[in-house]
């Protein structure tokens, strides 16, 4: 009897995810089946089942399994899987994590060097449930990595919890703070204090940073950005104007803006703000900004006159990947990850956890098959 897994299928905007079957594959030489263990609710999945991302109007095959944040464990191994990504001896019942999106090794990026901008890894981690090998979303019992992708056995010392969010969030953080150059002894101030904005925060700590603004309205986000290392908090209700907020950016940074700001709260209105925070010579990590012509007014005059300069960061390099795991085990007793994932569902109920953190319910949801 052919053995079958469950999935949370999305069928398209509006609709409500169905839990369906699908045959469990074998993986071809050089792939891996995992059973996943813990699959997180991303503000991108939040954009695509909102429909804030038209998944049918960009062209998606749907109907598909969402999801890319997880982690699990190896259920079977293709042909020829020795070990990891870094040479770790890799087996069955092994806890790994993968990086989500799959470069095409071959455009100019790739190429350079420089995988994380290649144009087609944004659209190739999703594909229609409806065809062998069916599971290549999170948001089920299964998830089929293609062959030769990175992937990373978990240590020991580690937590599910704890590492669930290291393929999305944090190791994007870690990327794009490399690439917007935060180096130690500089300040920052980060917009918004979701997942990535209390990674950011943690990440900045261990790198050096002189000082931490974090920037949000609600007030558990704001105290869990402290408990991860922020010096200072500036509450949207309380400074509710955006030239009150970047004065007051200024002041915490003697007069002169923060070296970096840091954009994770993903509306664009705040990007004019967030530059007007920046010291002269500041740079702007614009990372929350998925979605597709939503717009702001910008004034260039305020990037040449200051020497400021904005840098975009979607996806990571696979070693990304590796840091975020060797992060989690020096600063595990450092800092309360485990609160970052506030609530857990299993697979039947997904509909309520998006409902749930999509009202503001909860911060950071995870689907536990």
């Amino acid at each position: 009897m052919v053995e079958k897994g469950r999935a949370a299928v999305y069928t398209g905007l509006g609709q409500p995810m169905e839990i369906r079957e699908y045959p469990v594959p074998e993986p071809e030489p050089g792939a891996i089946l995992i059973k996943v263990s813990r699959a997180n609710i991303c503000g991108s999945d939040l954009h695509q089942w909102r429909g804030d991302i038209d998944l049918a109007a960009l062209g998606a095959p749907l109907p598909a399994i969402l999801g890319h944040e997880m982690i699990g464990t190896v259920a079977k191994l293709g042909e020829g899987i020795l070990s990891d990504s870094a040479g770790q001896p890799l087996a069955v019942g092994d806890r790994v994590v993968h990086r989500y999106f799959y470069p095409c090794g071959r455009c100019r990026a790739c190429l350079q060097g420089n995988d994380g901008a290649c144009p087609i890894a944004p659209i190739t981690y999703m594909s229609t449930c409806e065809q062998p090998p069916h599971f290549l979303g999170v948001y089920a019992e299964y998830f089929y990595l293609r062959p030769n992708h990175t992937v990373f056995k978990v240590p020991d010392d580690l937590t599910d919890e704890m590492v669930a969010p290291a393929n999305c969030a944090l190791s994007q953080v870690i990327y794009g703070l490399e690439r917007v150059g935060f180096s130690f002894g500089e300040s920052i101030a980060i917009q918004g204090a979701g997942g990535l904005g209390i990674y950011a925060t943690a990440v900045a700590r261990e790198m050096g940073a002189e000082k931490i603004i974090v920037i949000d309205g609600i007030e558990e986000r704001l105290k869990l950005a402290k408990a991860f290392g922020a010096d200072e908090l500036i509450d949207l209700r309380e400074i509710k104007t955006p030239m009150e907020r970047s004065l007051r950016v200024k002041e915490l940074t003697g007069g002169w803006g923060a070296d970096v700001v840091a954009e994770l709260v993903g509306f664009p209105q705040v990007i004019p703000e967030g530059i007007n925070m920046l010291g002269n010579g500041g740079r702007y990590l614009e990372m929350g900004n998925i979605n597709f012509g939503m717009t702001y007014e910008a004034d260039p005059s305020k990037l040449v006159t200051e020497n400021k300069s904005i840098v975009g960061v979607m996806l990571y390099g696979p070693y990304a990947l590796k840091q975020a795991l060797d992060f989690l085990s020096r600063a595990k007793d450092k800092y309360p990850f485990d609160k970052i994932l506030s609530r857990s569902y299993p697979l039947e109920e997904i509909n309520k956890a998006f409902e749930e953190q999509a009202k503001g319910l909860v911060t950071r949801s995870t689907i536990i098959p």
